[in-house]
């Protein structure tokens, strides 16, 4: 994609507001959006997701901030939806650009926030902490945070008022009518706002393709009763790490069958330490105990919670599944309940990590199987739902994959919003709405940074192009030595070959490979090359040619000349 692509119009001088998904749409991950009217400008949420199988090597990929960059001087504040990883875990990173931006958030939210940045250490960040209900205003954007059920409690919908309406975001939400974490979503104060009139609406988009309604998070403690009734060992129990009501029904379930928990994973036994101290769990004294103290008490007496449910490739799950982990071991016998769906794109892993599982011996319950799982995010009956309750003139879907988007915008159409009213947009589109309409007007960098290690926005598509190179046809190096005043080899050529040809077992192609290497370096002092650059290539194209004919690969070349 050219840079002009990338083109967003001066804003009008009359009153506009422009909404920016700069994350979200058409992948599940990296959540955020801007909105901004003349003076001001907030963003919803700032998340990660994890990289796809052709992203090798990188630890994860957060939001380009670049229309943020540029509108820095009315950039006033982040608005926290709710602390799963796809909507904070980019928020060190924007704080590393943006310090003094304050962070918006119910307290289970900054607590998370807090965690993550001590990871990071990115200094004094403002932490503002509201309760469903309350209002924050800047300027002219003022947002009301609303309460909503989701699979992490402190989840709150968003109404924020502009001077040319109200945008309501809905955050990721179901309406779950016996929740066990509070209270059912705040159906009068999304109707309120409904009722006040709402210009443009933002909706979770998940499980837009799934009829009817998502079930309970009750459900998955009566699934919890059969299983802990039923398995004879130990129990092993993984969910996502912030998904606090299904911690709470793990604790509650092993106090009732006279369990001790464990809790394996940092990220783990961090929302443990805060969602306790924030009243958020309820944890009896003397149930919990330490991974080391597990093998004290027989295997039907224990049950552990552990990170992993996404097969991440150095998680606890997974290290688990292939008897890599230093502390504690699966064992024959055990029970292991994998309480999640896979990411879109983590199916493989997953299913990797399942079957190693049942190479150990346990006993695997995952998937929908025993309603061990439930969705947190709404299905089309609710959509429906919302879309009535809020009654938006302009609708964009957002949060998930694409044919997500459209199936959400047809849902939309069905409760009578206008058809040339639903916008499916797409990573970076910029959304224009004045008292004349609304239309896309624009285009700003929606696309992906990288962090790989420490580097950030520094991995592009050229080296993930190489890295795709090395890992589908290796490299091979050539090391030779040359007289630099009269161009002779004094020493060399060596071959060194990682992941094209196992050398010890290819003596005699090696061999033949060396001796042409031999006639070429002759060739050139022959012809009287003496240019280092110009013998790299004769070098990197000769033996490119040779390797393709021998064994039809195409590894890297890299010749390495020195001259003495």
């Amino acid at each position: 994609m050219t840079s002009d692509t990338f083109v967003v119009p001066a804003p009008p001088s009359e009153p506009y507001l422009r909404i920016v998904p700069l994350g979200g749409c058409g992948e599940i991950g990296r959540n955020m959006t801007v909105v901004e009217t003349n003076d001001d400008l907030v963003v919803v949420d700032c998340g990660l997701m994890f990289p796809d199988e052709e992203m090798f090597g990188v630890d994860i990929v957060i939001n380009d901030f670049t229309y943020l960059r540029e509108r820095r001087d009315k950039f006033r504040g982040l608005l926290v939806t709710h602390g799963h990883e796809d909507h904070i875990g980019g928020i060190p990173y924007l704080l590393r650009e943006f310090p003094q931006i304050p962070v918006v958030g119910t307290p289970l939210s900054l607590a998370l926030i807090r965690a993550k940045l001590k990871e990071h250490k990115p200094g004094e960040w403002q932490a503002r902490e509201v309760e469903p209900g309350d209002r924050v205003k800047w300027g002219a954007i003022e947002a009301q945070f609303i309460h909503i059920n989701h699979s992490l409690a402190g989840a709150c919908a968003l109404a924020i008022r502009t001077p040319l309406g109200t945008v309501f975001h809905t955050g990721d939400f179901k309406f779950d009518q016996t929740p066990i974490d509070g209270d059912p979503a705040d159906f009068a104060s999304i109707a309120r706002v409904g009722d006040e009139g709402v210009l443009v609406m933002l909706s979770d988009s998940t499980n837009a393709e799934r009829p009817g309604h998502t079930l309970s998070e009750r459900i998955v403690g009566e699934a919890f009763s059969n299983i802990f009734a039923r398995a004879k060992g130990r129990i092993i129990v993984t969910s996502f790490a912030s998904n606090v009501p299904r911690i709470q029904q793990v604790v509650d379930q092993s106090r009732r069958f006279g369990r001790k928990v464990a809790f394996l994973g940092r990220s783990l036994q961090n929302v443990v330490q805060f969602a306790g101290q924030l009243g958020y769990l309820d944890i009896p004294d003397g149930l919990v105990i330490r991974l080391e103290d597990v093998d004290d008490h027989p295997p039907e007496q224990i049950c552990v919670m552990t990170t992993g449910s996404q097969g991440e490739p150095m998680s606890a799950l997974t290290r688990l599944s292939v008897r890599d982990h230093k502390k504690f071991k699966i064992v024959p016998g055990d029970t292991v309940v994998i309480s999640a769906t896979p990411i879109p794109g983590n199916e493989k892993s997953v299913a990797k990590t399942i079957n190693n599982l049942y190479r150990i011996g346990a006993n695997v319950i995952h998937g929908s199987s025993g309603n061990a799982h439930v969705s947190g995010h709404a299905s089309q009956e609710e959509l429906l739902l919302m879309l009535n309750l809020v009654r938006p003139k302009y609708f964009v879907p957002i949060h998930g994959e694409y044919r997500m988007l459209v199936t959400h915008g047809r849902l939309a159409a069905q409760t009578g919003v206008a058809g040339d009213n639903v916008f499916v947009a797409e990573n970076g589109d910029v959304l224009q709405f004045t008292k004349e309409g609304a239309e896309k007007v624009g285009r700003t960098y929606g696309g992906n940074v990288m962090v790989d290690g420490s580097g950030v926005g520094d991995v592009g598509e050229a080296v993930l192009r190489d890295r795709k190179h090395l890992a589908g046809d290796g490299i091979m190096m050539v090391v030779v030595t040359v007289d630099a005043e009269e161009a002779r080899v004094v020493a060399g050529p060596d071959l060194i070959s990682r992941g094209v040809f196992y050398l010890p077992e290819s003596g005699e192609l090696v061999d033949e490979l060396k001796e042409r290497l031999s006639r070429i370096l002759a060739d050139c002092s022959v012809e009287g090359i003496r240019d280092i650059g110009n013998v790299k290539e004769h070098i990197r194209s000769g033996l490119a040619k040779m390797v393709f004919e021998k064994s039809r690969r195409r590894p890297i070349v890299i010749p390495v000349v020195m001259e003495v």
